[in-house]
């Protein structure tokens, strides 16, 4: 069988780390090329055990990348950045799908959002996929069951393990500053609050916080609702919404955020309810995993054909 071939860019983050085993398991791919300018020239597996044997890290341009004969191309690069290495495949003519899991082109309508459980149809036919963001996903498939019931917009505290802020060096991921602390920051307008607005077609209220942990996402959304829902009705609308989806976990009860960690899933929970009809529930997920490299590779499979959790589920 012809392996499609696949080129990860940016693999020296933590997203990129992730998604490598992943790539390297999958039956139907073969990871071609790996880039880091900083690591150029070390294997792979040196740094990630899983990774194919003989693999490593490449420093490609632009340019180089287009040259290559790429089924598919995971950017994994800063916000800002990755354009640079879609223009120069557009001007080399090849067509390659391309996934951006920077913010860049999640509100460009020539990508597909790359959100499987809400676009999976459109996914399959897709070149372009912009995957969401971490936080943007755990918000909306919370917020999907109710988005038609909602009365104003849902005020939502998250809370990210500081392995979302990336590998640079900042006060959001300096183990000083977060040492017995819980850091807020960008507290109107963040990008995941614009994402999910955008998204939704309805208002987001968002704030971000880092704490000392390293991986996952827990999220309290508080909802007031056109009209008041018991608990159990809430819980029986999240459920049959999700009835048929293998990532998402919908209970009674509150998900915490340490049974997220190192694992594809969200958890979805608490269902709190008042009798003004206010709504308020809590997601769980891993920033890195379903935030990043899971939904990547589940992207990543609907659009070369493959069964979706190719590679994800061992």
């Amino acid at each position: 069988m012809h392996k499609k071939r696949v080129g990860l860019i940016g693999a020296r983050g933590h997203t990129g780390a992730q998604l490598i085993p992943m790539l390297a398991r999958h039956t139907g791919v073969e990871l071609a090329s790996v880039s880091s300018r900083e690591l150029a020239g070390e294997a792979v597996s040196d740094h990630i055990p899983d990774a194919p044997a003989g693999l490593r890290f490449e420093a490609l341009a632009p340019e180089d990348v287009a040259a290559l004969d790429l089924d598919a191309v995971v950017l994994a690069l800063p916000n800002g950045v990755a354009s640079r290495f879609v223009e120069a495949i557009d001007s080399a003519g090849t067509q390659p799908i391309m996934i951006d899991l920077s913010a860049d082109r999640r509100f460009d309508a020539d990508w597909i959002y790359g959100l499987p459980e809400r676009n999976r149809d459109a996914i399959t036919t897709a070149r372009r996929i912009a995957n969401p963001g971490c936080y943007a996903t755990g918000m909306q498939l919370a917020l999907l069951p109710f988005v038609d019931r909602l009365a104003s917009a849902p005020s939502v505290f998250g809370v990210s393990g500081y392995s979302g802020a990336g590998t640079t060096p900042s006060p959001k991921n300096d183990p000083e500053v977060l040492r017995d602390n819980i850091l807020p920051y960008a507290l109107t307008g963040h990008i995941h609050e614009r994402e999910v607005s955008h998204q939704l077609a309805h208002p987001v209220v968002f704030m971000p916080h880092v704490a000392p942990f390293f991986r996952g996402i827990t999220l309290t959304i508080a909802c007031e609702l056109t009209r008041p829902l018991s608990p159990a009705e809430a819980f029986d609308l999240a459920r049959s919404h999700y009835e048929n989806e293998a990532l998402i976990t919908v209970s009674e009860e509150i998900p915490l955020v340490r049974d997220a960690a190192l694992t594809h899933r969200v958890n979805i929970g608490g269902f709190a309810t008042t009798s003004e009809g206010r709504l308020t529930l809590v997601a769980t997920l891993d920033n890195l995993l379903k935030g990043a490299a899971t939904q990547a590779m589940q992207n990543l499979n609907l659009a070369m054909g493959f069964s979706e959790l190719e590679g994800v589920l061992q």
